[in-house]
């Protein structure tokens, strides 16, 4: 799968501007509240970067995944929350300042730790002719920062102009996924059709197992309802155009294609997967909110 110069440029564009989104989602307020009772948030970062890397090492090492896709899977994993994580949180009923600060702060945290995390996940998939870009990746993920810290001050400055930015910040996202799939099709024709069966399958297990995985570290450590919801959202629904990204703008040219069959595939698949899930969460959270009212 292979980008153009032109759609390089599109998909940092577009990522700039997701993260600009992101961060006019969250108010100063918002966080503030979060940061009182950092349990929930700390359950959260800790399944991004512990529980998913780690659900992904086991997946494409009892496939037998090749090591330039197993690197991207894990990249995958590793990856932070993003804005379709809080749509979803949303839909569901569940604490969705939780998730947005989930979102932003792992986005923050990221720059130390997806390096961290891929140093150690990947080691087994690594070789001289196929290493990690650490430097390149690390320079990504500081100018992702940028935008996402302009984006809260834009929400403190004006809630209606945030909320243009995250309307335009979602299309984006979609627009990044959307770009890179349309692109490959027409640079690569029937390459979807060559990808072994194996490689879908750990791009589709990958989310549900990131949700059950943050449902029960959340259930474990008593979090309320609404949070072990979102927590297990915002684990199970990782940043794809962040990984995409990181993918494209890092990687040499020879490499990046194979580094980025997982992160597009997980991209399309999860979409459904969380809308099941999310659905699934707020009848239950319906049904609760019923019983528990007035007969």
């Amino acid at each position: 799968m292979t980008l153009s110069s032109l759609q390089s440029v599109l998909v940092a564009a577009f990522l700039l501007l997701l993260m600009f989104g992101m961060g006019a989602t969250l108010s100063r307020e918002s966080f503030a509240t979060v940061m009182r009772t950092p349990k929930p948030l700390l359950v959260g970062l800790v399944s991004q970067f512990l529980w998913m890397p780690f659900a992904a090492f086991v997946i494409a090492s009892a496939l037998g995944l090749p090591d330039a896709v197993a690197i991207g899977l894990v990249i995958m994993g590793c990856s932070t929350g993003g804005t379709s994580s809080n749509f979803f949180t949303y839909f569901a009923r569940a604490d969705l300042a939780l998730s947005i600060s989930m979102s932003v702060c792992s986005t923050i945290v990221g720059v130390a730790a997806i390096p961290l995390v891929l140093s150690v996940w990947t080691r087994p998939f690594t070789s001289p002719d196929l290493e990690i870009p650490y430097a390149s990746i690390v320079t990504t993920l500081v100018a992702v920062i940028v935008p996402v810290a302009l984006g809260v001050y834009l929400r403190s400055r004006s809630e209606r102009w945030a909320a243009r930015a995250e309307r335009i910040g979602s299309i984006c996202g979609w627009g990044v996924l959307t770009l890179v799939i349309i692109g490959s099709l027409i640079e690569d024709g029937g390459i979807l059709l060559t990808i072994p069966a194996a490689t879908y399958v750990a791009a589709t297990a990958l989310g549900p197992l990131g949700f059950a995985l943050g449902w029960i570290g959340a259930r474990i450590l008593a979090l309320e309802p609404p949070q072990r919801r979102a927590v297990c959202l915002e684990t199970g629904i990782q940043n794809a155009p962040l990984a995409i990204a990181v993918v494209t703008l890092s990687f040499p040219d020879e490499i990046a294609p194979e580094v980025l069959v997982a992160p597009l595939l997980y991209g399309v698949i999860v979409v459904p997967c969380s809308a099941v899930v999310a659905y699934a969460f707020r009848r239950a959270a319906i049904s609760s909110s019923t019983s528990e009212g007035p007969a």
